[in-house]
Order: structure tokens, then C-alpha cells, then sequence
């Protein structure tokens, strides 16, 4: 009798623990994702992610100080998953725009990949700070995770664009979204000026020019790189 007590007993136990165990799992999940939706937040409403502090973000998050630790290593970590998300969210937005496309022209392509990844700000933002700093500054297995994602998302970006269009090789679609990436990068800081920018193009009207409108400039040079790209052969590397 004593026997059989002492096992139900542990039988509880072991059940409470694992119940314990979830529940914290999914508080972690929840945790983590208030810190990214704050760090979100705060990119939008400081003009970027240059201007997100860890301290910042768990204060916004409602979360202790020095909770971050457990969650993110540092800003750098905090900053390549969102990085990450914007890869998987810049692939399910161009599957969706591309349902059902066939046949379509080059610039239709580079249409495509301009409407999508222009409806990302923070991707587009966080693209120049990836390469720059971010992969740079977290440890080797955190940098593999975001390789191993992010390319996962790059091969089926790939797929989903050769399969619209009859009139692109592979090797040319990889190469306009090399295009794409690297303008993406450059001409988004460049439209989105600092403070002292903005303000020295409002005393400099002849430099204004710099902060150009993104979306247009980012969809007429992938369109006349498109051209370019099947105007001429790729070459083999």
C-alpha cells in the first residue's frame, strides 16, 4: 500500500515538473517575442535600428534589466533575428505576389522583387547592418542558425522567381537578387536620413537630391539591371 502511494506520488511529481517545464517553455517563446516586437517598435519610432538599445527594449518589453541575458546575448543577437524573420517574411510575400505567375518578363520580375521587399522597412534597414556588424558580432553557432536560414529562404526566393518568368536563367535571377540586396542596403539609408541629415538638406536644398524616394529608384535600377542581366550571357563562373 505504501508502495503503490510512494509511486502515485512520484507520478504526480514527474507530471507537475513537465507541466512546469512547458509552461516555462512558452513563457521563454512569449518573452522572446514581446523583446523582438518592442525592438520592432522602436526602430519604427526612433528612425531605425541604429537607434534600439538592449535597455530600451526590455523596458518597453516590461521586462527587468537584466532578463535580456536570458534571452539575447546581446543587441547584435536580438537585432540578427529579426534579420532572420525578414528573410522568411520577404519569401512568403514573394510566393504570395507570384501565386499562379507564369511567363513573366524580366521587368515583371524585378517588379516583383521590388514590391515585396519595399513592404518590409526593417528588413530593408536591417540589411545593410547584417553584413556590417551583426553576423560579426555573435558567437559561431548563433551566425550558422541565421546562414542555414537565411539561405534556406534565399533557395526558395530563387525557385519561386525562375519558376515565373521563361525568359530568366538561375545564374540571372541570383544575380538580380545579388543587385537587389546590395541597392536595397544602400539607397534605404540613404532616403532615410539622420536628424543632422535632414536637417543639413533643409539649409542645402542643392543636396537634397540624396535622399531620394526608395521605392521608385530601388524598381528602376532592378528593372534595368533585369535588362541587362538577359540582354547578354552569363557568364560561368
Amino acid at each position: 500500500m505504501l508502495v503503490r502511494y510512494k509511486v502515485a506520488q512520484l507520478d504526480s511529481v514527474i507530471r507537475v515538473t513537465i507541466h512546469r517545464r512547458a509552461r516555462s517553455a512558452q513563457d521563454k517563446r512569449k518573452r522572446t517575442d514581446d523583446l523582438l516586437a518592442a525592438a520592432r517598435q522602436l526602430a519604427t519610432e526612433r528612425g531605425g535600428v541604429r537607434h534600439v538599445t538592449l535597455a530600451a527594449v526590455t523596458e518597453l518589453a516590461g521586462l527587468h534589466p537584466s532578463a535580456v541575458r536570458r534571452y539575447f546575448a546581446s543587441k547584435e543577437e536580438l537585432l540578427l533575428e529579426l534579420a532572420e524573420h525578414g528573410w522568411d517574411a520577404w519569401r512568403d510575400a514573394l510566393i504570395e505576389h507570384l501565386a499562379n505567375a507564369r511567363d513573366l518578363s524580366p521587368q515583371a520580375i524585378a517588379t516583383a522583387i521590388s514590391t515585396t521587399i519595399t513592404s518590409l522597412p526593417l528588413f530593408c534597414d536591417l540589411l545593410t547592418h547584417v553584413p556590417l556588424s551583426l553576423e560579426g558580432e555573435v558567437d559561431v553557432e548563433r551566425a550558422r542558425r541565421y546562414k542555414t536560414n537565411s539561405f534556406a529562404a534565399y533557395d526558395t526566393i530563387v525557385e519561386t522567381l525562375t519558376a515565373a518568368t521563361d525568359q530568366m536563367t538561375t545564374e540571372q535571377t541570383q544575380d538580380l537578387i545579388a543587385a537587389t540586396l546590395g541597392l536595397t542596403a544602400n539607397l534605404w539609408q540613404i532616403s532615410h536620413p539622420t536628424a543632422t541629415l535632414a536637417k543639413l538638406y533643409a539649409q542645402e536644398p542643392r543636396w537634397a537630391h540624396a535622399a531620394l524616394n526608395f521605392e521608385p529608384r530601388l524598381t528602376r535600377l532592378l528593372k534595368a539591371t533585369a535588362t541587362g542581366l538577359t540582354a547578354t550571357d552569363t557568364p560561368t563562373y
